[in-house]
């Protein structure tokens, strides 16, 4: 939670330990937990199933002298869909990469702006490259079977537009978040680090 000092607080931050809107950051932080206790069993379970095909693929070739033939698209697949839900689950968490000496340096309502300005470009990236493209692409390549597995490329492209809306759904929370005062402009790096 915010709380302003005398020289960071302006006019229209809300008082010290008090937050905008206490009935809409309740519902949003509840989903958000949801979100993220989905996410983080999604991204367990297949980083296991990527293990489990890669070894299956290691004992086929070494073991048996003949690879399974479907192991590797799996393998190739499952880690790109690893990538993007890990990609919307780190997003939650604020852990990517950031350069924030700048806006550390500003005053609080200051690293408001920049933070919400910066959420806002995210959000327009996300929305015109993730979902608009990544629906395009999975469309295009809806009819494309895969060699080796029951699947079209579009059908696991799908997950590009899925990590899309998580992303901007998260976005939104943050942007929410700042205004209400209930989110700091940058991120803890304790915080991150304790959730790694």
């Amino acid at each position: 939670m915010t709380t302003n000092t005398p020289d960071d607080a302006g006019q229209g931050d809300p008082p010290a330990g008090a937050t905008r809107w206490p009935g809409l950051m309740a519902a949003l932080g509840a989903a958000r937990k949801g979100v993220d206790r989905f996410l983080g069993w999604l991204c367990i379970i297949v980083f296991v199933g990527l293990v489990a095909i890669v070894a299956w693929q290691v004992f086929t070739r070494e073991v048996l002298n003949d690879t399974a033939a479907w192991t590797q698209e799996a393998a190739q697949y499952s880690f790109v869909i690893l990538a993007m839900v890990a990609a919307a689950y780190v997003f939650s968490e604020r852990g990517h990469i950031a350069v924030e000496i700048l806006i550390e340096k500003l005053p609080l309502r200051s690293r408001r702006a920049a933070a919400i300005v910066i959420e806002l470009i995210v959000a327009f990236f996300i929305l015109s490259v993730f979902i608009v493209g990544g629906l395009a692409v999975a469309e295009n390549s809806w009819q494309q079977q895969l060699s080796s597995l029951p699947l079209s490329i579009g059908q696991v492209y799908l997950v590009m537009p899925i990590a899309g809306v998580l992303i901007l759904f998260y976005s939104i929370v943050q942007i929410i978040g700042l205004l209400a005062g209930v989110e700091e402009p940058t991120p803890d790096t304790n915080d991150i680090s304790e959730a790694i």
